[in-house]
């Protein structure tokens, strides 16, 4: 089966320029010209990857990311004519796995594509059926859920990603670029501070579950999953 693309650009050249650009390298493409009309096309064609503009008319590219990763984890690629270091800190948080700043060259947009494809599907397959398991806490990729004491707890994916990688390397500390980069998935150029309000939101959630294990910050380094007993 051909990946499915979904483009969310309100500019009707830049739509029909990627349909073409793209189903002549055999994907599958499907376009939505406003926000609304993107997660409506999102829920019914179940792409494999969106390229989603910020500046949309109904709703804005962020409130779209924001309801696709309620329900989930694929790729979303963010398009902006801003080059904003906050801009891509926010999509970050919303769980944007790349960005690209107009103008692009297709080149370059192919290239992401398939970099970002290949990461998702290592990582969707990479021990999908383990779960790990430590006191008071599960936590499954295969079916990207968190349990606490036995019982589920709601997490973005991207919280979830963080918490599995740093629980699956116990007691190995990581610098906030090694995180974003083993996570997120691409070399990202500016404001790591999104792994630290990641952090601080699983700590919330976290918080008095277990004094067996701890998300413990080493200062002046970054963070680990650490073990205490």
């Amino acid at each position: 089966m051909s990946t499915k693309i979904l483009i969310v650009d309100d500019d009707p050249n830049i739509c029909e320029l990627l349909r073409l650009y793209f189903e002549n390298e055999g994907y599958e493409v499907k376009t939505a010209s406003d926000g609304a009309e993107g997660v409506s096309y999102f829920k019914m064609y179940e792409p494999d990857l969106v390229l989603l503009d910020i500046m949309l008319p109904k709703k804005d590219g962020w409130q779209v990311c924001r309801e696709i990763r309620e329900i989930s984890s694929k790729p979303v690629i963010m398009v902006t004519a801003k080059g904003d270091v906050f801009d891509k800190v926010l999509g970050l948080e919303l769980g944007a796995d790349d960005f690209i700043v107009k103008p692009f060259d297709m080149k370059e947009v192919s290239a992401r594509i398939k970099a970002v494809l290949r990461r998702y599907n290592a990582h969707d397959n990479q021990m999908e059926d383990e779960v790990i398991k430590f006191d008071n806490i599960e936590i499954s990729l295969q079916k990207y859920e968190l349990k606490l004491r036995g019982k589920p707890v709601d997490i973005p994916p991207k919280e979830l990603e963080l918490l599995y990688f740093l629980a699956s390397n116990f007691n190995r500390v990581f610098t906030r670029d090694q995180l974003l980069d083993k996570v997120w998935g691409f070399d990202y150029l500016g404001d790591s501070r999104t792994v630290d309000v990641h952090v601080k939101r699983l700590r919330e959630k976290l918080e008095g579950v277990s004094d067996k294990w701890t998300l413990k910050t080493v200062w002046g380094v970054g963070y680990k999953f650490e073990l205490l007993q």
